[in-house]
């Protein structure tokens, strides 16, 4: 461990220059417009920036693609409170409090709140990078595919558990995530699955266009039926309001720490920053005083996943290095380019060049500060655009939609996918099904479905390799508490029931 500490005061060295903090400001200002705009994301804003670094030394490139990659996820955030738009995926759960937040005039807060707990979620992220790099990646290596579907299980079970809503249409919204998942071509046997003859749907279902119409149509149609003026209206410039928020988050250490633990966990693993997202929320929910205020504009419901969020964008980044494992969309993106500047991810990596591993750790020390610092200096202005009239801003969202929905893959048939979905959201909402699970269904489904597989072939379609050994054994028990809890609340409160109804009516006749 002492020896990572010095390694990282080397880092430092490296990374603390001139040019590098430009390059860091840089890609933070790019990587919070590409989060902003919904049909990009940060695998596709790293993709495109990737043939820049080609000429760069790799040190340099690493800082802004890594930069890049902290703004999109900022930027992420910006839309997914403002507007309901989540402009990355791992930023859905984000809009569940953050964006009534805004609705009430709150926006300021809201982001403040995003802003420091997601800086907060990197940092230790980065600290469980610097201090246990040799021993998680050794534990990493422990994971094969059950491991990895019992992550995935785990994952949808505690949504299902502690989700907050009805558990059947929790179960409900889930199955068409997975059936929306499937559509297109089978990864394994080439077959073609759900595309009813459809030439358009060989290729999938673009889960970017489901969030665009669910969140930003759907969402939008509600505001039109509702009135035509934007209940968000309040959009001061207040730096008042940002230094209350900033005052307050000490009152939330626990879901930081909770949704950092999260997130690492989720990272490492890797279960990606989405699904760490949406189980910190799950839990956060269950365990607070103030669960019935979730979804109303609950501070707590954008700290944890926003914490959870960026522990596991960071920490995935140490499977990528160690073991050439990625642990999300972006980091894949990274580990081809760290393979076309001529380097080797594996433990080796940490041995042959230093200066490159320790100088990207220390970049992303100082890479999430500038982070955290340009995203709080762009609060007011993002703020102030709720100040805008209904008239003006509700076509501007559907055009950020549109773009977005054809950006995705440039075809006009998911127009009307995100045209449908937006209905979809809209019924969805008039009728009480929530619309998360859905969304966990498409991003992980098809992991989740490729690990099972995998697991099955491995053991002759024996069940039983679920529970090979302690730690796949001790994931899958958890997943199917998790799945029995909300049966099990039910039958204990049916049985209370009684008991409540007898004790009132012996207190009345007394």
């Amino acid at each position: 461990m002492l020896s990572n500490l010095d390694a990282l005061l080397h880092g430092f060295s490296v990374a603390l220059t001139m040019h590098h903090i430009l390059l860091m400001m840089a890609g933070v200002l790019l990587g919070i417009l590409v989060g902003v705009l919904p049909g990009l994301g940060a695998p596709n804003g790293v993709t495109l920036l990737l043939p820049l670094t080609f000429s760069m030394d790799p040190v340099s490139a690493i800082i802004l693609l890594t930069s890049l990659y902290w703004g999109a996820l900022f930027g992420g955030s910006t839309t997914s409170i403002l507007f309901n738009i989540p402009g990355e995926p791992s930023s859905v759960a984000t809009t569940f409090d953050g964006y009534p937040m805004a609705r009430q005039g709150r926006a300021t807060e809201a982001l403040t709140y995003a802003f420091l707990s997601a800086g907060f979620g990197a940092l230790v992220g980065i600290i469980v990078i610097t201090l246990l790099s040799s021993s998680v990646a050794s534990f990493a290596l422990r994971f094969g595919p059950p491991e990895y579907f019992a992550v995935y299980l785990l994952a949808f079970a505690s949504f299902i558990a502690f989700g907050g809503g009805a558990p059947l249409k929790t179960i409900i919204s889930m199955g068409l995530g997975f059936g929306f998942g499937m559509m297109g071509m089978d990864t394994v046997s080439g077959a073609m699955r759900l595309t009813f003859d459809l030439p358009e749907l060989i290729r999938g279902i673009s889960f970017l266009v489901v969030v665009i119409g669910l969140f930003g149509l759907g969402e939008l149609l509600l505001t039109i039926e509702e009135g035509p003026e934007f209940k968000g209206a309040s959009g001061r410039l207040s730096p008042a309001a940002m230094l209350r928020a900033a005052a307050g988050m000490p009152r939330y250490w626990l879901a930081m720490l909770r949704g950092s633990a999260v997130g690492v966990w989720m990272g490492v693993t890797p279960g990606g920053p989405t699904a760490a997202s949406f189980m910190s929320y799950g839990i956060a929910r269950r365990a607070s005083r103030r669960r019935a205020q979730f979804g109303k504009g609950e501070p707590e419901g954008v700290i944890a996943p926003e914490t959870a969020d960026h522990a596991a964008g960071t920490s995935a980044m140490l499977p990528m290095l160690a073991l050439g494992i990625p642990g999300s969309a972006t980091s894949a993106v990274m580990l081809g380019g760290l393979m076309i500047w001529g380097l080797n991810p594996g433990p080796m990596l940490f041995v042959e060049q230093k200066d490159f591993v320790w100088g990207m750790i220390a970049s992303m020390y100082l890479g999430n500060l500038v982070g955290v610092v340009l995203a709080l200096a762009t609060v007011p202005l993002f703020a102030a655009m709720l100040s805008v009239s209904f008239s003006i801003i509700g076509p501007v969202i559907v055009t950020i939609c549109i773009v977005g929905a054809y950006t995705v893959a440039g075809a006009p048939f998911d127009l009307w996918l995100a045209a449908a979905f937006g209905a979809a959201g809209y019924m969805m909402k008039k009728l009480d099904y929530p619309i998360a699970p859905l969304v966990l269904a498409m991003v992980i489904g098809d992991k989740a479905e490729d690990a099972f597989r995998q697991s099955m072939l491995i053991s002759n379609g024996s069940v039983g390799v679920l529970w090979s050994n302690w730690l796949v054994g001790s994931l899958t028990t958890l997943a199917i508490v998790f799945l029995l809890w909300p049966l099990a609340a039910a039958l204990l409160g049916r049985r209370r029931a009684p008991r409540a109804a007898m004790a009132a009516n012996a207190e009345g006749g007394a």
